[in-house]
C-alpha cells in the first residue's frame, strides 16, 4: 500500500492549479476565435444583418445630437433622450417593421396624449382632492379597455405595438400631471421627440440599404415548394434502392430539406403582418394580396406532413420485401418525379411573378401513373407475402397519390394569388402528341429534343 504525505497532498492542488493557470490564456483565445468564426459565419450568411448594425449605429448617433448641440436641447430639455429611446424601440431589420413599429408609435402617442391631457384638465376641475381620484379612475377606466381590446386578433396582429404605448404614454401624462403644472408642454415635447426619432428610423431604413420583408415571405414561399420538390425527386431512388451502397449524400440533404417547412407558419404570419405595412416597391405594388400567402403556405404545409409520412417509411423497422417494392417501383417513381418536376415549376413561375398553366401537365402525368399504381395494387400482388411487411409499401402506394391532390391545391391557390398580384401572363401550348416526350429536368438549361412550344404574352 503506498503512502503519501502530506506535502504531496498539497502539492498536487497547487499544480493543478498552475497547469488551469498556464491553459488559461490558451483557453481565452479559442473561445475567442469560436466567437469570432461564429460572428464572421453569422454575416456571410445574410450580409444585411451588417448593414442594419451600421444603420442603427448611423440613427442613434443623429438622434443623439439633440443631447451635443445647445440650440437643440434648449428646444427640447430632457425629452430628447425620447428620440433616442424611439430608434431603439421602433429601427427593425425591415422596412415593413420600421413602418409598422413607427406609424403605431405616433398615432399612439399623438392620441394618448390629447387623452391624457385631457384627463387632467377634467380631474383639474374637481379641486385638490378630487383630482387623484377622478385621475385614477380615468386611469383604470382606459388602461383597462385599450387592455381588453388588444385581444382582439386582428388588433393583435397589427396594433399591439401601438396599443402598449398608448396605455403607456396616457398613463405617463395623466398621472405626472398631478406633481407637474406644465403637462401640455410635456405632452407636446415628448411627442415632438419621438416623432422625430421615428422618422429618423424611417429615413435610415427606406433610404440607406432597405430590406423589404415582402421579397423575403416571396422567396420563402418559393423556396418552401422547391423543397418538398427536392424531397420528391430524392424519394423514388432512396425507397426502392436494392442495397445500402446506392445511397447518396445529395438524396439525404433532399430528404431532410423539408422538415423547415413544417415549421414556417409563425415566420409566414410574422412577414406577412410587416409586409402590408410596406408602400410599392419593385416588382411589388401597392396593396399587394400578401394575405393569400398564408393560404399558399398552408397548403405547403398541408403537403409537407404527408412528405413527412412518406419520410417515415425509409427508415421503417419493418420494411416490405424488395421484390414487391420493384413491382410498384414505376409507378411510384414516376409519380414522385412527375410531383417533383410540378412543384419546381410552380416555384419557378411562382419566383418570377410568372402566371402560366406549364405545371398543369406534370400534375396529369403524375394522375395517369397514380391510375397506373391503383390498378395494380387491386392485383394478386399481396397474397404471397407476409400482410405485416406489405403495410409500408401499400401506405407509400397511398401516400402518393395524395400529394398529388396537395399540388393540385397548391397550383389553384397560387392561379389565384397570381391573378390578384396582377402576375406576368404567359400562355403555353404543348400539343398532344409531344406530352409525353417532355422530360426536362427543373435545373437543366437544355431542352429535350422533338419537343413544340409556343409562347404566348
Amino acid at each position: 500500500m503506498e503512502v503519501t504525505s502530506p506535502r504531496q497532498e498539497t502539492y498536487g492542488p497547487i499544480t493543478r492549479g498552475c497547469q488551469w493557470l498556464k491553459a488559461l490564456p490558451n483557453k481565452f483565445c479559442d473561445k475567442t476565435m469560436g466567437i469570432a468564426r461564429k460572428m464572421k459565419k453569422l454575416g456571410q450568411d445574410d450580409p444585411r444583418r451588417i448593414f442594419h448594425s451600421l444603420k442603427v449605429g448611423l440613427a442613434l448617433t443623429l438622434v443623439s445630437l439633440f443631447y451635443y448641440f445647445e440650440p437643440l436641447y434648449d428646444s427640447f430639455g430632457d425629452s430628447a433622450i425620447w428620440a433616442v429611446m424611439t430608434v431603439v424601440l421602433v429601427l427593425e431589420f425591415s422596412v415593413g417593421g420600421t413602418l409598422g413599429k413607427g406609424l403605431n408609435r405616433i398615432l399612439a402617442t399623438l392620441v394618448a396624449a390629447a387623452m391624457g391631457a385631457g384627463a387632467h384638465r377634467l380631474a383639474n376641475l374637481s379641486g385638490r382632492k378630487g383630482e387623484p381620484i377622478l385621475t385614477a379612475t380615468f386611469v383604470f377606466i382606459i388602461a383597462g379597455i385599450a387592455t381588453f381590446i388588444r385581444f382582439l386578433p386582428r388588433v393583435k396582429a397589427r396594433y399591439d405595438y401601438g396599443m402598449m404605448i398608448f396605455i403607456l404614454t396616457f398613463c405617463m401624462v395623466s398621472v405626472s400631471g398631478y406633481r407637474d403644472d406644465q403637462v401640455l408642454k410635456m405632452a407636446h415635447e415628448r411627442f415632438l421627440t419621438i416623432l422625430i426619432g421615428c422618422c429618423t428610423s424611417l429615413i435610415v431604413c427606406i433610404f440607406i440599404f432597405p430590406v423589404w420583408i415582402g421579397e423575403d415571405l416571396h422567396n420563402l414561399v418559393a423556396a418552401n415548394m422547391g423543397k418538398l420538390a427536392n424531397f420528391l425527386e430524392a424519394f423514388g431512388d432512396e425507397y426502392f434502392k436494392v442495397s445500402e451502397d446506392q445511397s447518396n449524400e445529395n438524396n439525404m440533404s433532399y430528404l431532410q430539406g423539408y422538415t423547415s417547412v413544417l415549421t414556417s407558419k409563425s415566420s409566414e404570419e410574422t412577414m406577412v403582418n410587416f409586409a402590408r405595412w410596406e408602400p410599392g416597391h419593385g416588382r411589388f405594388r401597392f396593396r399587394h394580396p400578401w394575405k393569400m400567402y398564408l393560404k399558399v403556405g398552408n397548403l405547403t404545409r398541408d403537403c409537407a406532413y404527408k412528405v413527412e409520412a412518406l419520410n417515415s417509411y425509409l427508415n421503417c423497422k419493418i420494411q416490405t420485401p424488395a421484390e414487391i417494392r420493384g413491382k410498384i417501383q414505376g409507378p411510384c417513381k414516376r409519380v414522385s418525379l412527375e410531383c417533383s418536376r410540378a412543384l419546381k415549376e410552380m416555384a419557378s413561375t411562382f419566383r418570377k411573378m410568372v402566371l402560366t398553366r406549364s405545371a398543369v401537365m406534370h400534375i396529369e402525368n403524375s394522375k395517369k401513373a397514380a391510375e397506373e399504381l391503383k390498378s395494380l395494387l387491386k392485383t394478386n400482388l399481396w397474397e404471397e407475402a407476409d400482410l405485416l411487411e406489405t403495410i409500408p409499401a401499400a401506405s407509400v402506394a397511398t401516400l402518393l397519390p395524395e400529394i398529388i391532390g396537395c399540388i393540385e391545391k397548391i397550383s389553384e391557390a397560387l392561379n389565384e394569388l397570381g391573378e390578384a398580384a396582377s402576375f406576368r401572363k404567359i400562355n403555353a401550348t404543348v400539343l398532344p402528341e409531344q406530352q409525353d416526350s417532355i422530360q426536362q429536368d427543373f435545373n437543366t438549361a437544355t431542352p429535350m429534343p422533338h419537343c413544340v412550344i409556343t409562347m404566348a404574352e
